[in-house]
């Protein structure tokens, strides 16, 4: 009788990657011409990421050279959910944060995909943040991996501990 194979899928960022990320940002940021006499600048607020500039193109600027810096170290922009510029005072800023964990209706609708287009057999079990998938046949989890991965979902996956 064959054991039972399993994987989770989980939506997780590298917090050293993303570090570095928003640390060659702000180099970058005060090195570049066009932020020059700006007061433009880009560092974490707790959890959260705060960018700040004169105008509100300065900032969306900012953005862009943070979402690139983010790409070039692997960490998808899936991951990031930035809001909308906001005045505050002389300057415009935006507040950003780094999304980690599968949420509830997301997982559903994963846990749905499985069972409607994946192999029968596969089993899906929702587990606070994550996505646990089992099978008794090996190739049933790669079949299910190479589905996800070409799926576009909100979520950026990662699938981790296949037993």
């Amino acid at each position: 009788m064959a054991s039972e194979s399993s994987f989770d899928v989980v939506s997780k960022v590298d917090r050293q990657e993303a570090d570095n990320a928003l640390n060659q940002a702000a180099k970058e940021i005060n090195s570049r011409y066009d932020f020059r006499g700006t007061d433009a600048s880009i560092a974490w607020t707790g959890e959260a990421i705060q960018m700040k500039a004169v105008s509100e193109d300065r900032v969306k600027a900012i953005l862009d050279v943070f979402q690139s810096k983010l790409v070039k170290r692997g960490i998808s922009l899936k991951s990031l959910e930035d809001g909308e510029p906001y005045p505050s005072g002389k300057e415009h800023r935006i507040d950003a944060t780094l999304k980690e964990g599968i949420d509830k209706e997301n997982a559903k609708k994963i846990s749905k995909y499985i069972r409607d287009e994946g192999p029968k057999g596969v089993k899906a079990q929702i587990q606070g943040e994550e996505l646990r998938v089992s099978s008794k046949k090996r190739d049933d989890l790669q079949e299910v991996i190479s589905l996800l991965k070409g799926k576009d979902l909100e979520v950026d996956l990662q699938f981790v501990n296949y037993r």
